[in-house]
């Protein structure tokens, strides 16, 4: 989470949407940069409305805008499954070592996700609150130009990005069974990306 106080903008890190190249050239520009624990530097929608907001609203009598990149949910998914395939994840219980990608999604749509697939949802993690807290400006992962015109705009920058943390290139075939089931179970995560204007 990276906060720009006189700009009054609070960036909510969505995980695997390429946060960490924009957190390591905003940094520098930023009032409050959280970068760990992992729970605050990727601090969803409510625990931003339960914590920070009130914190911004009572104590420093200001309202900041909100904004977040969602990535198309396969994609997002396949970024989880391949970092989850790195070599340090050898051996560890989330590993995706022993399973092919469409395995990895037929098993994120189950009812009860096992733990290598259990990677949350971006739908959930963007959910407006009751109150009517919610992230001001949405972009799509797929639209870079789009959101680097936002930010030098509004940060009064130019933005030179690197790429970090990237995961390997591999085959990201699903069956079409497996794209169905996951269409089906989780629809709130097509229709959010849906509903992002270009």
């Amino acid at each position: 989470m990276l906060v720009f106080w006189k700009e009054k903008l609070v960036f909510l890190s969505v995980p695997k949407t390429g946060t960490t190249a924009y957190e390591m050239a905003l940094a520098p520009h930023a009032s409050m940069v959280i970068l760990d624990p992992p729970e605050l530097k990727h601090a969803p929608v409510y625990r931003y409305n339960r914590f920070f907001r009130p914190m911004f609203e009572k104590a420093c009598k200001a309202e900041l805008e909100t904004f977040a990149v969602m990535r198309e949910p396969i994609s997002w998914l396949g970024s989880w499954y391949r970092y989850r395939r790195r070599p340090f994840m050898l051996g560890k219980p989330n590993s995706t070592h022993d399973i092919s990608f469409d395995a990895f999604v037929d098993a994120y749509a189950e009812n009860k996700t096992p733990g290598f697939a259990n990677v949350g949802s971006q739908a959930k993690f963007l959910e407006p609150r009751p109150n009517g807290t919610c992230v001001t400006h949405l972009f799509r992962y797929e639209n870079q130009p789009r959101l680097i015109s936002f930010l030098e705009s509004r940060l009064s920058l130019h933005l030179d990005l690197s790429r970090e943390n990237v995961s390997p290139v591999m085959d990201l075939t699903l069956s079409k069974a497996t794209a169905q089931k996951l269409r089906q179970k989780c629809a709130a995560e097509f229709e959010l990306w849906n509903s992002i204007g270009n």
